[in-house]
């Protein structure tokens, strides 16, 4: 049950893409709630036409991850309790605080942070993209009192969430399988290609000398069926 609390969508930096590791003063709150934010999904396909036909049949590619539009606004005018521009910088250090969390490059990682974006059912990981600042108001003096960020962000999973959500058992794909105790390679070999005659070509991949005898967390690549005949 909802307590009726104003609950402020909130921006949290992270060092890793596991978001395990947050970023030392890496919290950011915004001002206003959004009125709106945007997911874009997108399917990717190939176009490849065989020699001789006369149209394509488009194959299945991947999903990317899911992009998030979403504006974020900045203002010391006054209008907005306790945001009047009592500093004389209008609201540039908001924005440089505001960069600093979403854009600027982190030296440990070699890349821009790693964000957790949530409020109310929104719960998002990703890294930004693009991000445009349109500024709305000026001081008497030309300070900037008013602006909005309008910012793209790229979604992302972790390795271990994302293989658990797909549970892809395609066999044009490679896998990597854990052995587990009474695991035998013909048996694994069946449950990815549907038949257990490659066992002898996984085997060669992966350089087994007893193939008979494999160990408990023993780790299996099967790669592509293609590649196993």
């Amino acid at each position: 049950m909802s307590t009726g609390a104003l609950k402020k969508l909130k921006v949290t930096a992270y060092k890793d893409d596991r978001y395990s590791e947050k970023v030392g003063d890496g919290d950011f709150d915004t001002l206003l709630n959004p009125e709106t934010y945007k997911f874009t999904y997108k399917v990717e396909y190939t176009e490849a036409q065989g020699q001789g036909t006369s149209a394509t049949q488009p194959k299945y590619v991947r999903t990317p991850p899911e992009d998030l539009e979403l504006d974020f606004l900045f203002d010391r005018t006054g209008v907005l309790k306790g945001k009047s521009n009592t500093s004389g910088d209008g609201i540039i250090d908001d924005l440089e605080t505001f960069k600093r969390i979403v854009f600027d490059y982190s030296g440990d990682e070699h890349k821009p942070n790693y964000l957790m974006i949530g409020w109310g059912t929104l719960l998002f990981k990703g890294t930004l993209t693009e991000m445009n600042i349109e500024f709305k108001l000026f001081g008497s003096d030309g300070t900037p009192l008013r602006a909005v960020a309008k910012t793209k962000f790229k979604g992302s999973v972790e390795d271990n969430l994302r293989v658990a959500r797909e549970n892809n058992n395609s066999p044009d794909l490679t896998h990597i399988r854990v052995v587990k105790d009474g695991d035998t390679l013909p048996l694994m070999t069946y449950r990815i290609y549907g038949d257990s005659k490659y066992y002898l070509q996984v085997a060669q991949v992966n350089n087994l000398q007893n193939f008979r005898k494999l160990k408990a967390g023993q780790k299996i690549m099967f790669p592509p069926i293609e590649k196993a005949t």
